[in-house]
This record gives C-alpha cells, sequence and structure tokens, in this order.
C-alpha cells in the first residue's frame, strides 16, 4: 500500500508554481512504501531501466536535469528557502514571481469574439428562478474528506440556499428556515440563508452536501463543443417547508 501524506518526503508544487518540501512525521505503518519506491518496483518488475534512486532527492535532481523550468531547483535551496516558483532555471536563479509579468510568453494575449448561446434550460412560469452550484471555501467536492474535519465540519455544517430577499417575500418565505427546492429532474430540502449579495431571480446552492445534493437538480445538458454538463445553471422553484 501507498504511504500516507504523513509518512513520506517529497516535494508538492502548487498551482501557484511554488514547489515546497514535504517531510514526513512518522514512518509509514506496516507495509506501507512512498509512492516513488512503489513506482521504482514497479518500473523494474515491467524491466524498464534509470529507477535507481535510493531517496526522493534524487527523484528531484533527474527532474531538475531533465525539465530546464526546474534546473535551479534542489532540496537544499528548498529547505534554505522555504520554497521557489518554477520557472527556476538556475541554481542562482531566485524563482518567478510572476510568470507572465508585462506580456504572455508568445506575445499580446489573444481574444476570440463568441456568440451568445443561451443556456438549454431557462426559468418560466413554472420554475421560475435560476440555480447556480458552486464550492464554499471549507468543503472539497463531495466532502468526503473535509465533512469528516469537525473543524472544516463546524464552519458549514449543513447544506444551504441563497435567495435575495425579494425572492423570499415572491415565495412566502415569512420566517420559515427551510425550502423545498425542485426542478424538473429531482426536489432537495435545506435550509435557506436570505441575503441581498445575490441576484434576483438566482439561487445559489454548494455542491459538497450528499443529503442535499445539489446535482439531482441540475440539467445534464450537453454543451456542443466542450462536451461539458450544464451543471452551473437550471431552473428550479422554491417553496418553504416547516
Amino acid at each position: 500500500p501507498g504511504a500516507s501524506y504523513a509518512e513520506k518526503d517529497g516535494t508538492f508544487t502548487n498551482t501557484e508554481r511554488r514547489v515546497q518540501r514535504v517531510q514526513k512525521a512518522i514512518d509509514p505503518v506496516g507495509e506501507a512504501l512512498p509512492d516513488w519506491q512503489i513506482i521504482c518496483m514497479l518500473a523494474k518488475k515491467m524491466g524498464a531501466a534509470g529507477f535507481e534512486f535510493e531517496s526522493p532527492a534524487q527523484v528531484m535532481e533527474e527532474i531538475a536535469r531533465l525539465t530546464p523550468s526546474y534546473a535551479g531547483i534542489n532540496y537544499a535551496r528548498l529547505e534554505q528557502l522555504g520554497s521557489l516558483q518554477w520557472p527556476c532555471p538556475t541554481p542562482d536563479h531566485p524563482g518567478t514571481t510572476y510568470l507572465h509579468k508585462g506580456k504572455f510568453t508568445r506575445g499580446l494575449g489573444k481574444f476570440f469574439p463568441l456568440e451568445f448561446k443561451e443556456p438549454a434550460e431557462l426559468p418560466d412560469e413554472s420554475y421560475p428562478f435560476t440555480l447556480t452550484t458552486g464550492r464554499l471555501m471549507f468543503h472539497f467536492h463531495t466532502g468526503t474528506m473535509t465533512r469528516r474535519s469537525k473543524k472544516l465540519a463546524s464552519e458549514v455544517p449543513e447544506a444551504y440556499v441563497e435567495i435575495h430577499p425579494d425572492d423570499a417575500h415572491q415565495i412566502g418565505l415569512n420566517g420559515h428556515k427551510r425550502v423545498r427546492v425542485t426542478s424538473r429532474r429531482g426536489q432537495i430540502e435545506l435550509s435557506v440563508r436570505v441575503t441581498p449579495n445575490i441576484k434576483p431571480g438566482v439561487v445559489f446552492i454548494p455542491f459538497h452536501f450528499a443529503e442535499a445534493a445539489a446535482n439531482a437538480l441540475t440539467n445534464a445538458a450537453i454543451d456542443p463543443t466542450a462536451k461539458i454538463p450544464e451543471y452551473k445553471v437550471c431552473a428550479v422553484k422554491m417553496e418553504p417547508v416547516a
């Protein structure tokens, strides 16, 4: 089995291009091994050469040799500086804070005009509100990891729908704390938050909560070009529940 994050050394590169050291807190439990060792073992079993690494530091050295943007990154520098951002092409390079400063790599930006296309499903008399879904700071995807954390779960413990005060008046909320949200595909019940921060006619539901799954409502219509389901917009109706 693979070692957990707390049981292995290595590096972590985030979406800011920042490379940081990861240091194990404990030795791997039982027969668990770091990922790099498992990959090396599999490669050798398959007859591949070049997998004679003895440490993750040696793996990083090969990355630096083969990848110009990582050429100046090694464990010694990471431990001294804390982190480096690629491109970092030489051992004395400070790293690149801004990847595209002043201009893009290929020069000026290129813009393409597009013709606006309406969503596959728009509000109507039966379903007068537009639902959009999204993320919260404290949870990740369906919450299978973050909702197991007492601290994160306490920040947002349950699903909710955000609606504008005008819409709350329109549906006769009158102090009710929960609503039923229904689309042509399903319905869910959840608590309600009334806020002027959302546009009238639009409602927002985070998609992290299986017990009030936002995607039970959303529309699976496919974009003809990108082939992406239209999960971010559909028509719904709402009614207060006790």
